[in-house]
């Protein structure tokens, strides 16, 4: 006899909304989004923002946003139905659970992290979503030439990211400056910058030879 997928979730999934079949197995990339298109992951996605305005600018590429607060995901499904984006969905997890067991080898085109909360205490950086495992899992996840792209307001939690990733290994840094490429402000890095100050970014790259 076949197992019940073993869905957490005791309501259907709403419009715009990804719900796994099974939580505690590996995806497939045919069940987060188009088979043969990039892939790109929004962790903590907030208010969608972000997430939204790349899924209207490249309607070529699939896009999912992970999102743990579930007023926000409520939120963001709202907007994707009414901007009627096939191309985009969220998924109401926390994003270390989903990079570390959720998403498959070598899927991900493109893994963005921004403003993630930076611990400022000593006591809690080890609450900080980089760290070794994660990292691990971000270079298993992406596809060979596929980017990780960091950005935070905190200084002290760029300079963190940045020494994990050089003892990580397996990275190749990047140029990444504001006009480097199309990249919308989240809404956190709007208010930030309204006020005069500047962003910390941070991008990296799984080498084209990578196994």
């Amino acid at each position: 006899m076949t197992a019940p997928p073993l869905n957490i979730l005791q309501r259907p999934a709403m419009a715009g909304e990804f719900i796994p079949a099974n939580y505690f197995a590996t995806l497939t990339r045919a069940e987060i989004g188009h088979a043969g298109r990039p892939l790109e992951v929004d962790l903590g996605c907030g208010d969608g923002s972000f997430l939204l305005e790349m899924a209207r600018h490249f309607p070529e590429r699939d896009f999912l946003g992970v999102e743990r607060l579930l007023g926000r995901v409520r939120k963001v499904c709202k907007k994707i139905t009414k901007a009627q984006l096939s191309n985009a969905r969220v998924l109401r997890l926390e994003s270390r659970y989903v990079t570390e067991w959720l998403l498959p080898p070598a899927a991900v085109s493109r893994l963005h992290l921004l403003c993630p909360d930076p611990w400022p205490k000593v006591r809690h950086h080890r609450r900080r979503l980089v760290q070794a495992e994660f990292l691990t899992s971000v270079r298993r996840v992406l596809v060979p030439g596929g980017e990780f792209l960091f950005m935070t307001d905190d200084e002290d939690y760029f300079h963190w990211a940045e020494d994990h990733l050089a003892r990580c290994g397996g990275f190749e840094r990047l140029a990444w400056q504001a006009d480097t490429f199309y990249y919308p402000p989240t809404d956190f890095q709007q208010l930030w910058e309204s006020t005069g100050k500047e962003m910390w970014r941070l991008r990296c790259r799984k080498p084209l030879t990578a196994d």
